[in-house]
């Protein structure tokens, strides 16, 4: 009997540790419900503004990768959210700046001047 009683325990044992770290793992802030963790989409990209355009509200940049719309390095014209981006920058200037996707278009929401 005792062996058998050995078994069961060291069943039961087993059992609970596995159930341990299933419900750890499933109590990760990540997969609780309203709660959000921070993005790594949120980075700034880099670029070197090439021409700045008020009047058409939008910016010519030479930029590196865009991981968060999954672009690799190219030069392209962005629409801005906030004209008022465009005062900050003028050609020459190397930045870091977010652009998102809007439709079909790509929009700059955030312009920087790079450090």
């Amino acid at each position: 009997m005792t062996s058998r009683h050995t078994l069961l325990l060291l069943a039961a044992l087993l059992a609970g540790a596995a159930h341990a770290q299933t419900t750890a793992h499933m109590h990760t802030p990540a997969s609780e419900p309203g709660k959000e963790v921070a993005q790594p989409a949120a980075e700034l990209s880099e670029g070197e503004v090439r021409k700045v355009d008020k009047d058409a509200k939008k910016i010519s940049i030479k930029h590196g990768e865009l991981k968060n719309l999954d672009m690799p390095p190219m030069s392209m014209v962005f629409q801005v959210k906030d004209p008022a981006l465009l005062d900050k920058v003028k050609a020459g200037d190397k930045i870091r700046f977010r652009a998102e996707k809007a439709g079909p278009a790509f929009v700059v929401t955030d312009i920087q001047l790079a450090q």
